[in-house]
Parts: structure tokens; C-alpha cells; sequence
């Protein structure tokens, strides 16, 4: 067993990331391959809990704009990472990894309520954890959950995987001229303006100090990254 860096993680998925270039829905091929990297890291004595967004199916901000309530869209969107934190739990399983998804709202038997004492005994004995439908709560996003269940699980660190291998000056893909931070500060990302994760989050990290690791989610990184842990951008107090 490989020596880690990282004891127990969060890692936090876009729901978009799961649906590949279609741009909407699964990718069934995305998925095993997503669930194999998680199931590579498990093996090496790594406890992973797991948060997945759900803007692949529907965003509350996306149909609020289009005149829904937005209450009633984030409801749709917290529904949404349930059904991508099952399609991952299914993945997970035919990888011979053990997998409970908890919901911030109560839907047994699809899965389970969410139980911070549960999630604790759950991690620890190896099994990964899936925190779905956010923090339960309007207009709050799945960064925030991330930050939140990342701290009442007692994760060493948040891992956000992206498309692009850290936090830019500016967009990287729109600005060939942005620089990649090797790290940063919590005040410095806020200060700056910084897409990393919304501000509630951020804010939350550097009141609790969880440090948040953005990395390119492609193959071997996840590994890579919680073995050596200096991989992408590093958010830090």
C-alpha cells in the first residue's frame, strides 16, 4: 500500500464533467472511468467521501433565469446530484468498492439520510461516502456542501477536480496570458475574485482552515495527487 498524503478526502465533481461532450445526461464511459480513479485511490488506503454537482441535468440558477423560482429550480438541482450520486454508487459497486450515498433530504430507501456519527464509522471502515441534494437548503450551491460535509466529515482537505490543472490569474482557455497559482490564500482567491468555489465556501474553508486542492481531473491524477499532493493549486490559509 502506497504511502498518501492525504488520510481522507473530499473530492468534488461537476455533474457537467459527467456528461462529456454531449454536454447533457451521463456518459456511461465518463463515469466507469471517474469511478476507477476513485476506486484506485480507495485500494491505496485512502477514505473518500465524494460530493457531485448536478448541472448536468438541471441548475437551479440556469431555470431560475429562464423565469422558474429559483427556489423551486435549486429543489430540481439538489434532486439531480441524488440521481448522479446513484449512477456513481452503481459505478462504484461493479469496481467491487463499497458506497452509501446520504441525502441532505429524506428519500429512504433510494439512500440514506444524512448522518454526520454514520459517515464518520462509514469512512473509516473503508467505504466511500456520496453526499448528495446539497446542503438540503435553496440557494446554496454544491461548493458549499462540499466545504460543509468536508468539515463535519473531518476530511484532511478538499480535492476539486476541473478542467483545467489549477486556479489561473483569469481564464486560462479565454486568456493565453494567465499565470497558474502554485498556491494561494483563501483572502487572496476572495480578494481576487476567483472562480475556485463560490465565496460562501471559500469563506467557510478559511474559517474552519480546510485547505482545497484544485487539480485537472484526467487519468492517474486523483491518485497523483492525493500520494503527493502537489499537484494543480493548493488554497491554503
Amino acid at each position: 500500500m502506497a504511502s498518501t498524503k492525504f488520510n481522507r478526502i473530499l473530492l468534488k465533481l461537476s455533474g457537467e464533467a459527467l456528461a462529456g461532450e454531449k454536454g447533457h445526461g451521463i456518459d456511461s464511459e465518463i463515469l466507469t472511468t471517474m469511478a476507477s480513479e476513485i476506486a484506485s485511490v480507495v485500494k491505496s488506503g485512502v477514505q473518500v467521501a465524494l460530493v457531485i454537482g448536478g448541472g448536468n441535468l438541471v441548475r437551479g440558477i440556469s431555470a431560475s433565469a429562464g423565469g422558474m423560482n429559483r427556489a423551486q429550480g435549486d429543489a430540481m438541482g439538489m434532486l439531480g446530484t441524488v440521481m448522479n450520486g446513484l449512477a456513481m454508487q452503481d459505478a462504484l459497486d461493479k469496481q467491487g468498492i463499497p458506497c452509501v450515498v446520504m441525502s441532505a433530504i429524506r428519500m429512504e430507501p433510494i439512500c440514506e439520510f444524512f448522518n454526520r456519527r454514520r459517515a464518520l464509522s462509514l469512512l473509516s471502515s473503508g467505504t466511500v461516502v456520496i453526499f448528495s441534494a446539497g446542503t438540503g437548503n435553496p440557494y446554496f450551491t454544491t461548493d458549499s456542501a462540499a466545504a460543509l460535509r468536508a468539515i463535519e466529515s473531518e476530511c484532511d482537505v478538499i480535492m476539486k477536480a476541473t478542467k483545467v490543472d489549477g486556479i489561473y490569474t483569469d481564464d486560462p482557455v479565454k486568456n493565453p496570458a494567465a499565470t497558474r497559482f502554485d498556491d494561494i490564500t483563501y483572502t487572496e482567491v476572495i480578494n481576487r475574485g476567483l472562480k475556485v468555489m463560490d465565496t460562501a465556501a471559500v469563506a467557510l474553508c478559511l474559517e474552519q482552515k480546510m485547505p482545497i486542492l484544485v487539480f485537472k481531473m484526467e487519468k492517474g491524477n486523483l491518485t497523483k495527487a492525493t500520494v503527493e499532493g502537489n499537484l494543480g493549486t493548493l488554497v491554503h490559509c
